[in-house]
C-alpha cells in the first residue's frame, strides 16, 4: 500500500479527511501493522531530501520523533524501489517536526547482487539516559 499526499500529510496526518490514528487503527485490524512510516519530499528545511513521521501507539508511542529502526526500512525501500531513480541513496531526513522535536537523520543504501546494504545515522535531542543490566544480577 503506498499513499502519497506530501508534506501537508505529514504535517496534518489526515489522509483522506480522516486523523492518522483512525488511518494506523484500521492498518492494524485489516493488516496486523504496529508501526507506521509516511514520508514525503516535501521538507521543513531545504537541504533535506524527505520528511519522515513515524506512529507507533500499538507499543505506547503515539508519535516517535526519530526512528533509526523504521528509517532504515525507510532506506532499503527508497533504495529498492529507484525511489530517487537510482539503486544507491545518501539523503537527509528530518522527522519529529510536529512534535517540537526536529531530529535529522541521515539514509545511505545500495543494492549489491543478493541484497541492500542500508546505513541510518543522525542527530537527536536526548531526552533520557538509561543502564542495561542483566536480569539475572538483579
Amino acid at each position: 500500500m503506498r499513499l502519497s499526499h506530501g508534506l501537508t500529510l505529514c504535517r496534518l496526518s489526515r489522509p483522506r479527511g480522516k486523523h492518522i490514528h483512525e488511518v494506523y487503527s484500521e492498518l492494524v485490524d485489516q493488516y496486523g501493522v504496529r508501526n507506521l512510516l509516511v514520508f514525503a519530499p516535501e521538507t521543513y528545511e531545504p537541504e533535506n531530501e524527505l520528511n519522515v513521521r513515524v506512529f507507533a501507539e500499538f507499543f505506547g508511542i503515539p508519535e516517535d520523533p526519530a526512528t533509526g529502526a523504521s528509517n532504515g526500512c525507510l532506506a532499503a525501500y527508497l533504495t529498492e524501489h529507484q525511489y530517487f531513480d537510482t539503486s544507491e541513496i545518501d539523503v537527509r531526513v528530518e522527522q519529529g517536526y510536529e512534535v517540537n522535536r526536529p531530529s535529522l537523520l541521515y539514509l545511505r543504501g545500495q543494492t549489491t547482487a543478493d541484497s541492500i546494504q542500508v546505513e541510518v545515522g543522525g542527530r537527536v535531542i536526548p531526552t533520557a539516559t538509561g543502564t542495561l543490566v542483566e536480569s539475572n544480577s538483579l
